[in-house]
């Protein structure tokens, strides 16, 4: 049977990048690949993000029928995130630390054309968080991007492997590592940083993909100028530039203090230099913003009619929010910036002052209903996001799961949590029974969206915690983390789950619960297919309109990586990296056993080793009918 001839032939991707215009750019190589729906040319198959495929060969009638077709193991334990890159008839494999790179024939029974061994200090591990993961390659301009764990963004010709460019985008000395994919937009290549819990202050940087020369560095923290605050920024939501959002109850910033949204009146608005303002004394080091963290290592859409690309950034520095009162922007915040010039057209904080390090690294998915392009985003915080993606106007905020406890829910004139006061952290202070624990309803493993069913498909954590801050002094190179967790199952007493929801509303149309945690990236088809993997080994694939389980398979260890799907000689395939690790895994694969080491998961995720030998060792899958 061939794969979508009438589609394949037109060089269509259903949804919103089949509206978007060819870019003339050095990456129209790439641009023409991800036309072609036999390909997976991008982290997340396009420029939406939506992890979305139009090859329909692989069906509800048949996937019970899928078999395993061939493996490949990388020869590397632990971490093994993202998906490999599929351009005509190669496959290009990425493994977690030392990230080494693989080129694979699909004509000559996946035989290796190329490898790229990088030479990292083994010391950079130490600096990782969480765990030694990388989450994939970019392609564009006849070449495959790296972004090494120590901080290099390596470029290499795609047929030959050599190294055409590298440049140093972070220094492991102070604590600053990538973890990210690198992602090729136009006539750049987006990188990022990761090292808030070491006090690095954090950004999204863009390099010429012809020659690696820097083209813009946005910092998350700082003056307007650095953080590069367009003139007309938030122009649709000067809410959004509020000086402060809450009102100090008892103290705020101190035990048995909380805090009280204000209403839209109440708010200064349309402030400037937020990034340093809202850094507040007393503060661990500097003023604060100096070492703010904001990490940014997630996955970045594009929408090439408005040239804006939108990004996620993570948590404050320090964990200890009461050494950093204030609002502490621009961490916590959803990003929509100019490819070319890095300008921010609009950014959402939505976790003012963070007492619980949720990260707001998380995916930003588009998608276009009604003649309107929206942006979709899970943050870590337990709250499901729609936005117009123009604008940044808030359209739907809703709890991912009613466990959610530390707000009652978003204000939709001014965009701020209501907070709970019990859930409030500080320093010596033991906050129990909080939901959802740090590493969120969903962390770094990302949704999918359905054109076909309009609905997002969202790998959930359904975990709780108890967190208590405690001092911890800023030094350069070592972790400054400030806080201790334990960590446990919420009320549904299981660990994850998965959910289909209506991204107008956010509000759920199903949810199928999982023992563990589901960490894999899920892959949606024009077939009406869910595909994702879980930490106790399984492959799965679900109908995607009722959530019904249709196919299994047990891999051989549990998978924080991303379905992904190709078509080739005929036939579609889908595929997954396993290879246990990211924050869930790391406890299990160092051999911690104290349910507070690596930051609450050692407790957590304790009975992983029932299911996973330690290390987890690296493999890819891949199956067909």
């Amino acid at each position: 049977m061939q794969i979508n001839k009438i589609k394949l032939a037109l060089g269509l991707v259903a949804g919103l990048s089949a509206a978007m215009p060819m870019i003339a750019s050095a990456a129209a190589d790439q641009e023409a690949a991800i036309a072609n729906a036999n390909n997976w040319a991008d982290p997340r198959g396009n420029y939406t993000n939506q992890g979305y495929s139009t090859l329909a060969q692989i069906n509800k009638g048949n996937v019970k029928n899928l078999k395993a077709a061939w493996t490949f193991a990388t020869g590397v334990n632990r971490g093994h995130e993202g998906a490999p890159l599929v351009i005509g008839n190669m496959m290009y494999v990425h493994t977690a630390f030392p990230n080494n790179v693989y080129a694979l024939d699909l004509n000559d029974n996946q035989k290796i054309v190329w490898s790229y061994f990088p030479k990292q200090d083994p010391s950079v591990q130490a600096v990782l968080c969480c765990d030694n993961v990388n989450r994939g390659l970019g392609y564009g301009d006849g070449k495959i991007y790296l972004q090494q764990n120590d901080g290099n963004l390596v470029a290499l010709d795609a047929k030959s492997g050599a190294k055409v460019w590298s440049v140093l985008v972070n220094d492991p000395k102070v604590g600053a590592t990538n973890t990210n994919a690198p992602q090729v937009r136009k006539d750049k290549v987006l990188t990022g940083c990761s090292g808030a819990e070491f006090g690095v202050r954090c950004f999204l940087a863009a390099y010429n993909i012809k020659d690696g020369s820097l083209a813009w560095k946005a910092y998350s923290t700082g003056p307007d100028a650095e953080v590069l605050i367009g003139p007309d920024f938030n122009s649709a939501n000067p809410q959004y530039n509020a000086l402060s959002v809450y009102k100090d109850i008892n103290g705020g910033n101190k035990q048995g203090g909380s805090f009280e949204a204000m209403k839209a009146g109440e708010i200064k608005i349309g402030e400037k230099e937020l990034g340093t303002r809202t850094w507040l004394k007393p503060q661990a080091v500097k003023d604060g913003w100096q070492h703010g963290g904001g990490s940014v290592w997630g996955w970045w859409p594009y929408d090439a009619r408005t040239n804006l690309v939108y990004y996620g950034t993570g948590n404050p520095s320090v964990w200890n929010p009461d050494v950093r009162p204030g609002d502490n922007k621009w961490s916590m915040t959803i990003f929509a910036r100019d490819l070319d010039t890095g300008v921010a057209k609009w950014g959402y904080q939505m976790t003012p002052h963070d007492e619980w390090d949720y990260d707001g690294i998380n995916e930003v998915i588009l998608f276009d209903k009604g003649g309107k392009t929206y942006a979709f985003h899970t943050d870590r915080n337990g709250f499901l996001y729609t936005f117009d993606a123009h604008t940044g106007s808030l359209i739907a905020a809703e709890k991912g799961h009613p466990f959610v406890n530390w707000a009652t829910g978003i204000d939709m004139k001014t965009g701020v949590p209501q907070k709970v006061g019990t859930a409030s952290t500080h320093q010596d202070y033991n906050a129990k029974g909080v939901c959802p624990a740090a590493l969120g309803i969903k962390d770094e493993q990302p949704a999918a969206y359905s054109p076909k069913t309009g609905l997002m498909y969202v790998p959930l954590n359904h975990v709780c915690m108890t967190y208590e801050p405690v001092e911890s002094k800023y030094v350069a190179g070592q972790p400054w983390v400030g806080a201790t967790l334990t960590m446990f199952a919420g009320p549904d007493g299981v660990m994850g789950g998965i959910g289909a929801y209506d991204p107008m509303t956010n509000k759920k149309v199903w949810y199928n619960k999982e023992k563990f945690s589901a960490w894999g990236g899920v892959l949606t088809t024009a077939s009406n297919l869910v595909f994702y993997g879980t930490l106790d080994r399984w492959f799965k694939a679900l109908d995607a309109q009722s959530g019904k389980e249709l196919w299994k398979f047990q891999v051989g260890s549990g998978v924080i990586g991303n379905a992904f799907t190709y078509g080739h000689a005929g036939k579609q395939t889908v595929g997954v990296l396993s290879g246990i690790g990211g924050w869930a895994g790391v406890a299990m694969n160092l051999g911690m056993t104290n349910p507070t080491d690596a930051l609450g998961a050692a407790g957590g995720y304790a009975e992983l080793t029932k299911y996973n030998a330690a290390p987890g060792g690296g493999a890819l899958t891949v199956f067909s009918l």
